[in-house]
């Protein structure tokens, strides 16, 4: 079993605790930090309510100190670290030019050494769309393309792509992914991300909403992954799939009986010192203890 932290950015938004972090994370064994995107967070009071959390609110997500673009933050904390991987949980990737992005998440990936991992989804807030002036009715469409265009890009020394939203003729985006191509989880749990994730994706990483036991959703969703990709004409066991909601060595078992091969866990501390203290005691207590999942 792998473990990563999450909500890595908005918990330790500011230079030093952001390294101290990282630091802490990569010397207690933990894989990966992971990191939400929201550009904007509406502030109208008829706001479209937010499904991540139970009040609908995005402030919690918010309270340290706003959302830093998660690319940015990684960038900062890569040159701080050496083997920690980085991934996006997940990036609004509708939101975004797609050849700027593949461009932005290429560079990461080159520069730290191979790191990066994009979990990408469409979201559902049609105020941070508007404000970035896109589209939210057709971001579904654009997402499919959006992904076959970065892979192109990032796969071709000189790329051409023809699409109805993206088009690109015999062209070079360099520097290159460290292996040519950077890994894609598709975020999300509707039936669309379950089609994407079987057809497109590298890996899965299912949003299991706020009331929802997570034992009983995460089988279901897992097991429609699995044979979408199957009818897909893809080979399932080559699927990562990443969750969160464990805490413990028993219901990391658990988890990895359902198939999950990463877990993402959340850091209660609010100060350097308790941070380091958890992440220790994290690193003791699970990481040590379920490597062999």
């Amino acid at each position: 079993m792998k473990w990563g932290i999450v909500f890595s950015s908005t918990g330790f938004p500011d230079p030093d605790s952001a390294v101290a972090l990282a630091r802490a994370a990569e010397q207690a064994g933990f894989e990966s930090l992971w990191s939400p995107e929201h550009v904007v967070m509406s502030k109208h009071p008829d706001a479209t309510p937010y499904r991540g959390s139970p009040d609908g609110s995005m402030a919690r997500l918010a309270r340290r100190g706003g959302i830093p673009d998660p690319l940015i933050w990684f960038a900062y904390v890569a040159s701080a670290t050496s083997r920690i991987r980085f991934g996006t949980g997940v990036l609004i990737l509708p939101e975004h030019q797609p050849v700027v992005l593949a461009k932005s998440a290429a560079t990461l990936d080159h520069l730290c050494g191979g790191r990066l991992l994009l979990g990408v989804g469409v979201g559902d807030l049609p105020e941070e769309y508007h404000a970035v002036g896109t589209n939210f009715a057709d971001r579904g469409r654009r997402m499919d393309e959006y992904i076959d265009a970065m892979r192109t890009l990032w796969g071709q020394d000189t790329a051409s792509y023809h699409g109805r939203y993206v088009d690109f003729d015999r062209v070079e985006c360099r520097p290159w992914p460290v292996r040519r191509s950077i890994p894609l989880l598709i975020g999300g749990s509707s039936e669309a991300a379950i089609r994407r994730a079987a057809t497109r994706g590298d890996g899965y990483f299912p949003f299991i909403f706020p009331g929802h036991d997570p034992e009983v959703e995460l089988p279901r969703l897992l097991d429609r992954v699995r044979a979408e990709t199957r009818a897909a004409g893809r080979d399932p066991s080559a699927m990562e799939f990443t969750a969160g909601g464990a805490r413990t060595v028993d219901e990391a078992k658990v988890y990895a009986d359902f198939g999950i091969h990463r877990l993402t866990v959340a850091i209660r501390a609010r100060t350097l010192a308790d941070m380091r203290a958890e992440v220790a005691r994290l690193g003791d207590e699970l990481v040590s203890k379920t490597s062999d999942l």
